[in-house]
């Protein structure tokens, strides 16, 4: 990975995650496994060009990996359709596939929002009576949609739609792009578990900045207003900073003794971005929330804690180097955090609480 500066990182922020040696990528693209697509009625190889964007849960003892998998339809992001594909593991590190998508447009009462595109980049979480919980994009083509779906076993689900429908400020959001949710949870017993704060479900969401919403039922969801009317950005890309092109919400948000800690996705804009990072490169960076009131900013970290440093995260779709956090899960007393690499591949990163170490090195 060569030489650079340390890169410390405050008491408050989660980290450093550090990359097994050897395991990684965890998921890569298979070219043999095909399912009959429910909306044209043909054999597709789903997940043939890119596995990428994950999210991640802890289910029975195991982990379990929701990744993004894209066929080759059509040529670039985008132009694709993405389903989701199911994998765990025993370790983390190790896993086992199955050969089919567990989520992906049907002609079912969603495919107005999901169909061609289809449903990307998951955020999966889970209540304390063991209802998970997932957020993604509904990708028609048109305008990607925040959609909700549930489920007790993490490979059948209901869908709910698009969570901002039945939003009293709709007006604001509904028909406009948005996605990236990352809903609050906390350790309770060494479970990672879906909270609420000040008597409401909360979740961060975004990628122009990092926005706020809150609900009583976890599928409708009210986005946070300002005193005159208009979306609430807690934060802003910077100019200057490797986070100066986006902010987009990483994986579910984690409320410490310290406050809110969110992981969000800085992408480093190539006119007005941070030098020492490549030009448009996705990192991970971190803020903290107050944990009284979840819309104020305590801290945030100035530069990336992890960041595309292996061949793996700067090759495929995106060769300017991304790693794109979306799952993150307590699994055996450690914080492991999954990844998507260069949107082509999955990867994983292990903070152990009990032997912190420092972030990815500066350049």
């Amino acid at each position: 990975m060569g030489q650079g500066k340390q890169n410390v990182l405050p008491d408050w922020a989660f980290g450093g995650f550090v990359r097994p040696d050897g395991v990684n990528p965890v998921i890569s693209p298979l070219t043999h496994t095909q399912f009959k697509d429910p909306m044209t009625g043909e054999m597709v190889a789903w997940e043939n060009n890119d596995t990428f964007n994950p999210a991640a849960a802890v289910k029975d003892g195991k982990i379990v990996v929701l990744y993004r998998a894209e066929d080759k339809s059509g040529v670039g992001i985008g132009h694709r359709t993405s389903r989701l594909g199911y994998a765990s593991s025993k370790d983390g590190l190790h896993f086992k596939r199955q050969s089919k998508p567990v989520f992906y447009p049907g002609d079912d009462n969603q495919k107005e929002f999901e169909w061609p595109g289809g449903t990307e980049d998951p955020r999966v979480a889970v209540t304390e009576d063991g209802l998970y919980v997932m957020f993604y994009t509904q990708w028609n083509r048109k305008v990607p949609r925040l959609g909700v779906a549930t489920s007790r076993d993490l490979e059948h689900w209901t869908k709910h739609g698009p969570i901002f429908a039945k939003a009293k400020h709709a007006d604001l959001i509904l028909n406009k792009s948005h996605k990236s949710a990352s809903i609050l949870t906390t350790l309770n017993d060494g479970k990672q578990v879906i909270t609420k704060i000040n008597g409401k479900y909360w979740m961060y969401w975004g990628e122009s900045g990092v926005f706020g919403a809150t609900s009583d039922n976890l599928i409708d969801w009210e986005p946070v207003v300002d005193q005159s009317g208009q979306l609430q950005a807690f934060i802003r890309p910077r100019p200057g900073y490797f986070d100066s092109s986006l902010t987009e919400c990483g994986p579910p948000a984690v409320l410490t003794d310290k406050g809110i800690v969110l992981l969000y996705n800085g992408k480093n804009s190539p006119k007005s971005g941070d030098p020492r990072f490549n030009k448009g490169t996705y990192s991970a960076g971190q803020v903290l929330f107050s944990s009284e009131d979840p819309t104020k900013v305590v801290a945030r970290l100035d530069v990336p804690f992890l960041r595309p440093m292996e061949a793996f995260e700067k090759s495929g779709q995106y060769v300017d180097g991304t790693v794109f956090i979306e799952g993150l899960v307590f699994f055996k007393n450690k914080w492991f955090l999954y990844y998507g690499c260069a949107d082509s591949k999955v990867a994983v990163a292990v903070y152990d609480p009990a032997r912190p170490t420092n972030a990815d090195l500066l350049p």
